[in-house]
């Protein structure tokens, strides 16, 4: 009999998540039986979209469960295998994070994220973690958002909200290597500094001065891609400075996630139709076709050093609501990760 522990949700978030809405629990694992695997994850995700689970209301995925265990993307190693073509040291990845191990047969691996990974492909020296990230769901939701989205073109303006997370920092790194001016913002003047250093044009401070004007200035022509992480205010800000035509992926709406009322909307919406905008919505599933591609294209990138990412690391299954909650606060750079 093995022990593991696991992050369950404790009551439903009102407003900003706090600490009481979790638990940590003890849990024995009965040993895996014929066709199961055992698997010691070695580090698990905290994402944004994880706050709307949190409701009890439909969505595309379903709520969390009041004493169940968190469900989110980790990384893992194979201890035990008693399944063809899956063995001891393999890594895997799977939507089973917020727990330290467990056992399941491998289908189950993939199956809550079509077109990713059960087991990973060659590490190429990078750390598993980067399978969260850069090379997991983030990397394929900035890939695919910008390029079946927002088809940037040469000599364009891409203007990316949230650019120092995880998606947004690759969105922005995406759109220089399509020859694009880029204009990102950040929550302090060091993620801007780091923006700055992986090539980003115009790295704008949103919590200094007024954001139109910063947004003008550093886009005097105008954008003609908005990649939207953000929602609220940036959005607003984005139709304000569009060029007719452009294109908006709207990927999430950070700012609104933790709102106890409805949100006003954008005050300017009626430049969508004198502009002629072109606003989508999507979620990464809707472009699981692409992962071999994106692999391709991304583990070319990295090696060439034209894209690069950071990562907050925290450790400890303890430090996961922490971490969860550190989303919201601007506590990350990059990926925002729980190391086990």
């Amino acid at each position: 009999m093995t022990t593991s522990r696991e992050v369950r949700l404790k009551s439903r978030p009102h407003g900003m998540p706090v600490a009481d809405n979790f638990e940590v629990a003890s849990v024995d694992l009965a040993a895996p039986t014929e066709g199961q695997v055992r698997v010691r994850n070695r580090f698990m995700s905290v994402d944004p979209y994880m706050r709307g689970r949190m409701y009890d209301r439909a969505s595309y995925v379903p709520p969390f469960k009041i004493g169940d265990p968190l469900q989110g993307h980790a990384v893992g190693e194979i201890v035990e295998s008693h399944a063809p073509g899956f063995a001891v040291g393999d890594m895997v990845s799977s939507m089973l994070g917020w727990r330290e191990e467990f056992v399941v047969a491998p289908a189950a691996l993939q199956a809550a994220m079509p077109g990713m990974f059960d087991k990973l492909p060659p590490l190429g020296g990078v750390s598993p973690s980067a399978f969260l990230g850069v090379l997991g769901m983030p990397g394929l939701t900035a890939y695919s958002g910008l390029l079946e989205i927002g088809k940037p073109q040469p000599g364009e303006t891409v203007f990316v909200s949230g650019g120092a997370g995880a998606v947004g920092s690759v969105v922005a790194q995406i759109a220089k290597i399509k020859g694009c001016t880029v204009v990102a913002t950040a929550g302090s003047a060091a993620k801007c500094d780091w923006l700055r250093s992986v090539g980003v044009d115009h790295a704008v401070n949103y919590k200094d001065g007024n954001l139109l004007d910063a947004v003008r200035a550093a886009a005097p022509k105008g954008i003609d891609v908005y990649f939207d992480n953000v929602g609220g205010e940036h959005l607003e800000v984005a139709m304000e400075v569009a060029n007719p035509f452009a294109r908006f992926a709207e990927c999430g709406m950070i700012s609104m996630y933790n709102d106890t009322t409805p949100a006003p909307g954008p005050r300017n919406m009626a430049m969508i139709v004198g502009k002629r905008l072109n606003i989508r919505g999507f979620i990464v599933s809707d472009f699981g076709h692409l992962r071999d591609q994106f692999m391709t294209d991304m583990g070319g990138w990295i090696a060439d050093g034209r894209v690069k990412w950071e990562e907050t690391v925290m450790d400890g299954i303890d430090a996961a609501p922490a971490a969860f909650l550190g989303l919201f606060t601007g506590g990350n750079t990059g990926k925002m990760v729980v190391s086990l």
